[in-house]
């Protein structure tokens, strides 16, 4: 928690992007994210006929929009295969999704041959140990606040919001900010 200001207004959020990791986020291009867990709460919902269904923040989906309206890339990888997360990246636009990953290493890098971005422009997003490996290729990392204790110990930033509710719109402005667009992004609304 943020104390008062001298002027009396509370603090915005703490920024999580400072110093050199700030530099290196003012260069990232691509939001590459893990599914269960990071867009969602990590829960499975199966009906009584096995259809699954998952749970999106809309407030992720508008950070997602407003980085795609200002010209940069969004990417979903996944060990997991559903048409819930087909709908969505068609909701938002996201032309980037790789379902049934079992390397999201080899995913990033043929991210990376497919979009013209460099492994260095892209921040991984992830949650458990299967991500730990795309932390290792990708020029950051981030895990969401409800991650695995050892995934948090190796991303480069560790997010406020837990998965489902909100990181990935949390890691969108902070990334805007490191760019200095953070007006041009608010803009988009006024």
């Amino acid at each position: 928690f943020s104390p008062m200001t001298e002027h009396n207004s509370p603090n915005p959020d703490p920024v999580l992007l400072t110093g050199p990791l700030r530099e290196s986020a003012a260069i990232i291009r691509l939001i590459a994210m893990d599914v269960d867990g990071v867009l969602t709460d990590g829960s499975i919902n199966l009906d009584d006929n096995g259809v699954e269904t998952k749970r999106f923040s809309v407030r992720d989906g508008l950070g997602i929009s407003v980085w795609m309206r200002l010209g940069f890339e969004a990417a979903f990888i996944t060990r997991r295969s559903g048409g819930a997360l087909n709908h969505r990246a068609r909701e938002l636009g996201v032309k980037h999704i790789v379902q049934g990953s079992k390397d999201k290493q080899a995913a990033l890098r043929d991210l990376a041959d497919a979009t013209g971005v460099r492994v260095e422009e892209m921040i991984f997003v992830g949650d458990d140990w299967p991500d730990l490996p795309a932390f290792k290729t990708a020029g950051l990392s981030a895990a969401v606040a409800d991650a695995d204790e050892l995934v948090r110990g190796r991303a480069s930033v560790v997010l406020s919001r837990p998965g489902g509710a909100g990181a990935i719109r949390e890691l969108v402005e902070e990334l805007l900010k490191a760019k200095g667009m953070w007006r041009q992004a608010t803009d988009l609304f006024e």
